[in-house]
């Protein structure tokens, strides 16, 4: 055996992992220079919600058809033009002059990101058959984002102080070059699907309706939820995603396969997925904002006030795979979702006085629970479906977690938009935090116990 194809495996992950490590890392480290941005160039909160969620939405939007490409062109190839698009997106998101600019520069680095992700779990199906050991290997791959979610407010918050926001960008770079080297050294190309067409009607149309319930929200917070040209816009909505259904039905080959649906595991998997992403990533954007602006954090502080709770999501990735291998994929799911919720209810009696040591054990908890979550869940849907359906399949998966990112962060800024000084829509976020995530404890009883392998 050669020393490539001896390596070829471990060094598929390690690309895989690096992949999805700049996707993340960009989430924290942009959440900590968000004040700072919005100083350099004069944005308000709703500006700052369009800096975050112009990368979610495209990310959410366009993973679908990016998951379909990497079935139809191959997941090695598609991962490669993903992440040089990821990687270019950076370096103009570091040069741009305006907020538009910087608007436009994040939707780019979605697109990338929506083609990094579902090829990179395509790439890990293809290479890892066996359930556990695919667990174990996505855990891997979910511990390298957590790390560098970890990693990403304290070295953010280093980069600001000491050279300014724009650097924060500037590191994807060599991890972008090193990356793309990997994949091409080490990485087999997965099976393709060449006669698959592209649901373009579908991608429109999903694009379009995730765009405008996001907007809605936005302006809901800015003019007032029953302001006329909000309520059209929710209308408007929901006019566009029954459309959306009536097109994947309709379609010969549709980016949203409804079937896949028909799988209560592969249906719970994704709506736990969107109602996790919904509570914990708009809390993330209130906290960072709620750290800085309300308890005057400098950027490394508000860096270091994370860490503790994304260390722990680092430890749960690592530790969840041999514990699903012994109890199965739906008690870790379960316990994940019952911590996020606890953690919720406990910080409603957050105020602006709140020490930092009072927030300390619910944070953990918080980080814990996405930590249980994400690798067994992630395996259960991959085990729904075959090698040839897992660029879609994953694909799902992570439109339904943006989608939810999108909403939190648009839901929740909005809320403190709307209720200045921050507190009173913290709470109100922390609430509605607190009932999705019991939807997601209930959902997470449909996960079948063992998922056998298909072929």
């Amino acid at each position: 055996m050669s020393a490539v194809t001896r390596l070829s495996k471990p060094l598929t992950l390690a690309a895989m992992s690096l992949g999805f490590v700049v996707v993340q890392l960009d989430v924290t480290i942009v959440n900590v220079a968000l004040p700072h941005i919005g100083s350099s160039l004069g944005a308000g909160v709703a500006g700052l919600q369009w800096v975050v969620n112009a990368y979610t939405l495209v990310f959410a939007a366009a993973i679908l058809t990016a998951g379909a490409l990497g079935d139809r062109f191959g997941a090695k190839r598609c991962f490669i033009v993903g992440f040089v698009v990821f990687t270019l997106a950076s370096l103009g998101c570091g040069l741009a002059p305006n907020l538009a600019a910087l608007i436009s520069a994040r939707a780019v680095q979605g697109l990338g990101a929506a083609i990094l992700v579902p090829c990179s779990l395509a790439l890990l199906n293809h290479s890892f058959h066996d359930q556990h050991e695919r667990t174990k290997a996505i855990g891997i791959w979910a511990a390298g984002a957590s790390a560098a979610l970890a990693a990403g407010p304290v070295v953010g918050g280093g980069l600001i102080a000491g050279i300014g926001w724009r650097s924060i960008f500037f590191v994807n770079l060599p991890l972008g070059i090193f990356g793309i080297w990997l994949t091409w050294r080490y990485a087999e190309e997965s099976t393709q699907t060449r006669g698959r067409a592209l649901d373009l009607a579908g991608q429109f149309i999903g694009m379009f309706a995730l765009a405008d319930l996001a907007a809605a929200m936005i302006e809901g917070g800015a003019v007032g939820w029953t302001h006329p040209l909000v309520l059209a816009a929710f209308l408007l909505f929901v006019l566009a995603a029954v459309a959306f259904v009536v097109v994947e039905i309709k379609s010969r080959a549709p980016m949203l396969p409804l079937s896949l649906f028909k799988n209560q595991t592969f249906s719970a998997a994704t709506l736990i997925g969107l109602l996790m992403n919904t509570a914990f990533y708009g809390l993330i954007f209130m906290l960072s904002l709620y750290f800085q602006q309300v308890k005057h954090y400098t950027p490394l502080a508000t860096g270091m006030a994370f860490l503790p709770m994304t260390v722990i999501v680092l430890l749960a990735n690592l530790s969840v795979g041999p514990i699903a291998t012994r109890v199965g994929l739906r008690m870790p799911i379960l316990i994940g979702q019952v911590l996020l919720a606890i953690g919720c209810l406990t910080l409603i009696g957050i105020n602006q006085n709140t020490s930092y040591k009072a927030l300390c054990l619910q944070l953990l908890a918080m980080g814990a629970g996405v930590g249980l979550t994400v690798p067994p869940m992630t395996s259960a849907l991959l085990g729904t479906v075959g090698a040839k359906l897992s660029g879609v399949a994953s694909g799902v998966l992570n439109a339904s977690r943006q989608a939810g990112s999108v909403i939190g962060v648009a839901l929740f800024g909005s809320l403190i938009e709307r209720h200045r000084p921050f507190i009173p829509g913290i709470r109100i976020a922390l609430m509605i935090s607190v009932g999705v995530l019991l939807a997601g404890c209930l959902s997470a009883f449909l996960i079948q116990r063992e998922q056998p392998r298909k072929s």
